[in-house]
């Protein structure tokens, strides 16, 4: 079905529009989701570069091989429009803009803030001012929203002055994974895992997302932020909240994000004592990546005195009925072995072996989400080896490859989270709430790895992380889903 509505993406011409936002839009219209009316507004300090020039090399760049085509390249492009436009400019200038974006006030116009979030209040009060601000009016406000807890609530605030709560969309890609959404599908419309998704038969819940990737030109806002506020304040404990949160009574927007913040707020509180336990802080050296020698962080930033962890390992526990007693471990980190996403769910062993040693080891079961690069879902069962006449067991994937199932289906968060602002549903987005209970939980992370002692643990570039994070797992008998050990 076809949207009619605007975006206007500030930060047109930045690497997330160009790596991320236009590609996303491309493919909307590629399945037709723009009426012929819907327009598309970049804009940037400077026009010396054209709009549309940098979009069709980044398509070129981002979309998969057979997807750009000429004829849907030159209606998109019809639409694209780049404008002049300092943030921080006069009131003229932001009349001028007001005037070129003008449109019915039934049209729906959504502002994308590809920008920092510094930026974000003195924004909202320039589209206030310039009258832009309209029932129908939605700010898309890309994370990390804030620095810590008070900076958060303090950017938000200034957001608030100008759109009301229900016009706001923080936006977290990994909740637009299908295989994200797909996990609720899997949770909530099987009995088959409705009834055992809690202590009695899980044993323990990993989240990971590994990157091989350094720092990609984002030196410094990588160093300001650092791994924890760059991917578990959002991604990481967004995910952890669809796994644990408890069925809501309808799945609306209301009732799924009153379910996550329930759970976020079971979360058990940190001290300074807990944060040396049970979170590690690592820092990638030099190394080999598929056999090529890279440089460490420091030598990265060109500077040698940065605390700033580009890894981090958590282990948590949610004070509640159903997840009493379980451990969730969180991951995240650069410059690792492999590149990937994923939830693992791991099961108890079975409460009475009833084969004798010579049937082989048995492997409790585990249901893995994968996110990326492949979306697959995959429970391992244990069964008979069918190659022996003997009672041999072994543990076999049930695998789910989406790519498999679903021909020529181009996967996309960021479009399918688009599209949701432009119809006007939450379901996806985190609420207010959320992002700042979610800083009040890291609060004593941050203020412990604040202190001048605080250094992260070195571990070599292509390895999985610091010896640390293994130890997490193995000193209670566990360890990372796959066995990836260094």
């Amino acid at each position: 079905m076809a949207n009619s509505f605007d975006i206007v993406i500030f930060g047109g011409s930045g690497d997330l529009s160009i790596r991320k936002l236009m590609p996303a839009l491309y493919r909307c219209e590629v399945e037709g989701k723009f009426s012929d009316d819907t327009r598309i507004f970049g804009t940037s300090r400077s026009t010396k570069s054209p709009l549309r020039d940098k979009v069709l090399e980044g398509l070129e760049t981002h979309l998969k091989p057979g997807e750009l085509s000429i004829s849907t390249w030159e209606k998109f492009s019809s639409r694209l429009n780049h404008l002049q436009l300092d943030l921080a400019g006069d009131s003229e200038q932001w009349s001028s803009f007001a005037e070129t974006i003008a449109a019915p006030a039934e049209k729906p116009v959504v502002f994308y803030f590809a920008i920092p979030a510094n930026l974000y209040g003195a924004t909202s009060q320039h589209l206030s001012e310039a009258g832009l601000i309209t029932d129908n009016a939605r700010a898309v406000l890309e994370k990390p929203i804030g620095y810590d807890l008070e900076s958060s609530k303090e950017i938000n605030a200034a957001v608030a002055e100008y759109f009301s709560e229900d016009q706001i969309f923080r936006i977290d890609h990994y909740l637009g994974k299908e295989t994200a959404q797909n996990l609720l599908a899997l949770r909530f419309t099987n009995v088959l895992f409705e009834h055992i998704w809690d202590n009695k038969t899980i044993d323990n819940v990993q989240i990971s997302i590994a990157e091989k990737v350094g720092l990609e030109g984002r030196a410094t806002f990588y160093d300001q932020a650092g791994a924890l506020r760059d991917m578990v304040q959002n991604h990481l404990l967004q995910l952890f909240s669809l796994v644990a949160m408890e069925p809501p009574n309808k799945m609306t927007a209301d009732n799924i994000r009153a379910e996550k913040l329930k759970v976020m707020q079971a979360l058990r509180p940190m001290n300074e004592e807990a944060v040396k336990h049970n979170v590690v802080a690592g820092q990638y050296t030099g190394g080999e990546m598929e056999g090529v020698s890279v440089g460490g962080y420091l030598d990265e930033l060109g500077n040698p005195d940065s605390s700033t962890e580009t890894f981090v390992a958590i282990r948590a526990y949610v004070d509640n009925w159903r997840w009493a007693g379980v451990p969730f471990y969180f991951r995240t980190g650069k410059r690792m072995q492999e590149q990937y996403a994923e939830i693992a769910i791991q099961y108890k062993p079975v409460s009475h072996q009833v084969y004798g040693e010579e049937a082989g080891r048995l492997v409790p079961n585990s249901l893995v989400i994968r996110l990326q690069p492949d979306e697959s879902i995959k429970l391992t069962l244990m069964t008979k080896e069918l190659n022996s006449t003997d009672m041999q067991l072994k543990p076999v994937d049930l695998d789910l490859d989406f790519s498999d199932t679903f021909e020529r289906r181009y996967s996309d968060a960021y479009k399918r989270l688009l599209l949701d602002v432009s119809e006007n549903n939450p379901t996806l987005f985190a609420h207010r709430a959320e992002v700042e209970q979610a800083w009040e939980w890291l609060a004593p992370v941050l203020d412990a790895w604040a202190k001048p002692e605080h250094k992260p643990a070195p571990y070599a570039s292509g390895s999985w992380g610091p010896l640390a994070a293994e130890e997490l797992l193995t000193g209670q008998g566990r360890q990372w889903n796959g066995n990836h050990q260094t």
